[in-house]
């Protein structure tokens, strides 16, 4: 089957497949107002900034009541008010651009820091009302590289004075009541030594972004000769009304973490690609529920953490599956991702010498994932009950598993496994060996762990379900039970203690078990 042909629910939406077929390994308008930027009044002022809770980060931010209003119930009519940040992330006190469409004559935005809060995930941080509105020009799409370009004007400068670290969701509400949607946005952290980071992944969103009918899957025909070969930051989201994936792939852990109390750090894959020293001391960073599209230099610079004591975790599956370059747009650096995949012949910054934009385990330039991961993506789609080997593993502390048990729906709809064809880190551990049938094909997804001499641990769950499933207290998500939320809620408790003590391989090296598992020496 074609990769345009596949298409692949995953969460709430629908989205384009990732490779060819199970198995297969393929190398496949009128000018806005642009107001100044406030500052940082009480309250509120005349302006209608509002500015909630502590003005600087507190070490007890989930001590803090939370707002609940932040979730978009009715989102209104489609377009009624959409917009993005100039800036994937800033440090504290950095200034961003929102560029924002609407026909309302104005609109309010609330920028909601993600956490716990008691359950109620966000809390209001800052709030601009009566925000002047203002259809922008409808996009238009490079005949090229059918990227969509929008050529937005910024509507509001925002000063960031006082915002903790963080993940945050600008919830825009036209005042007119026509609709609402979110821009996602990371106050990033400056340094990360003694924390765990949460890498967040805008490329792989941006990656499956249909938003102007164009993703790096899709184009107007729904083929391959129609897709975009590059992609721009400088648009909304059409999914999840503005979020991206972040809802579904990421807002769950951050939630766990934070209620656990951990001391956390936040960055994008896009910052890690750009400074090589950002991960310098961390104590683990954490890879969430999908995280496909990496450059080199971002994979470069994770394993040299590893390889200096920083525990990875992988949250997901397909995770550094295709390999891209960071492009500037309009609007600034390392704000376009290109990945020409099989066109890779095409691309001009590969002929100019750049690294082809396929995927990392194919040519030319062939370096599969697995050397950093232990586990390699194995196919599409599937849905299978995880099963439990290694009971008796720390991972599993405190669960009550025995050998064998099943948890239905957990496996899905993408999978990795321990496949020693591919470079394989070793000594590792297969802790779940889970048998899958993909389109036909008879495998296993694997939760694996490995460790290095540098002491760190990595440890990757092998199903692109695990972070949907730390929300699963019913019959919810995908069928996956509450007593798999349960499980899959204290194995992460678990890894993330241990892996935020430090080199976890130091006091838990991994115990080789291929043998008994593969029948593999």
């Amino acid at each position: 089957m074609t990769e345009p042909t596949r298409r692949r629910i995953l969460g709430l939406g629908l989205m384009a497949a990732a490779v060819t077929s199970c198995g297969t390994r393929h190398s496949d308008a009128a000018p806005l107002p642009t107001p100044d930027a406030p500052g940082t009044p009480g309250p509120a002022d005349p302006s209608g900034t509002r500015h909630a809770g502590p003005a600087e980060a507190s070490p007890n931010e989930q001590s803090l009541p939370g707002n609940a209003d932040w979730q978009i119930t009715d989102p209104g009519a489609p377009g009624a008010v959409e917009g993005f940040a100039d800036r994937v992330s800033v440090l504290p006190g950095e200034t961003f651009g929102l560029h924002v469409s609407t026909a309302a004559t104005a609109f309010t935005v609330s920028a909601y820091r993600m956490g716990w809060y008691g359950g109620a995930r966000g809390r209001l941080v800052w709030r601009r009302e009566h925000v002047p509105g203002g259809k922008q020009a409808a996009p238009h799409v490079d005949p090229t590289t059918r990227t969509v370009l929008t050529g937005w004007r910024r509507t509001l400068a925002v000063d960031t004075t006082g915002w903790p670290e963080g993940a945050y969701l600008l919830r825009l509400d036209a005042e007119d009541g026509s609709g609402r949607s979110y821009v996602p946005l990371t106050v990033r952290s400056a340094r990360t030594a003694g924390r765990t980071v949460v890498m967040s992944a805008p490329a792989t969103w941006q990656a499956y972004n249909e938003w102007g009918g164009y993703s790096l899957y899709n184009g107007p025909t729904g083929t391959l000769a129609t897709r975009s070969l590059r992609v721009v930051l400088d648009r909304p989201h059409d999914y999840d009304h503005g979020a991206g994936r972040f809802l579904v792939y990421e807002a769950p852990l951050i939630a766990l973490a934070e209620r656990l109390g951990l001391p956390l750090a936040y960055t994008t894959g896009i910052d890690v690609a750009r400074e090589p020293g950002l991960l310098h001391g961390a104590s683990a960073l954490l890879s969430l529920g999908h995280d496909e599209y990496w450059s080199p230099e971002q994979r470069a610079n994770v394993t040299a953490a590893r390889d200096a004591g920083t525990n990875l975790v992988i949250l997901g599956a397909n995770c550094c599956f295709r390999r891209v370059r960071f492009e500037p747009s309009e609007l600034g650096p390392d704000r376009t991702v290109v990945c020409y995949k099989d066109a890779w012949a095409q691309d001009p910054g590969h002929q100019a010498g750049a690294p082809a934009t396929t995927d990392f385990r194919t040519g030319p330039g062939a370096d599969p994932e697995s050397s950093m991961l232990g586990v390699i993506y194995d196919g599409y789609p599937v849905d299978a009950p995880y099963v439990v080997t290694s009971p008796e593993h720390w991972a599993f502390e405190g669960t009550g598993v025995t050998a064998g048990a099943s948890f239905p729906h957990l496996v899905g709809v993408e999978y990795d496994r321990v496949d020693t064809a591919f470079p394989t880190p070793r000594p590792i551990e297969v802790i779940a060996h889970s048998p899958v049938v993909c389109e036909g094909r008879r495998s296993h997804s694997d939760t694996a762990y490995y460790t290095v001499p540098s002491g760190a641990g990595v440890f990757a769950t092998g199903t692109m379900r695990w972070v949907e499933a730390l929300d699963a207290h019913g019959s919810g998500v995908h069928g996956i039970d509450a007593h798999a939320g349960d499980v899959v809620r204290k194995v992460t408790e678990n890894v993330l203690r241990l892996f935020a003590a430090g080199p976890a391989g130091r006091t838990h090296p991994a115990r080789d078990n291929l043998s008994a598992v593969y029948g593999k020496a």
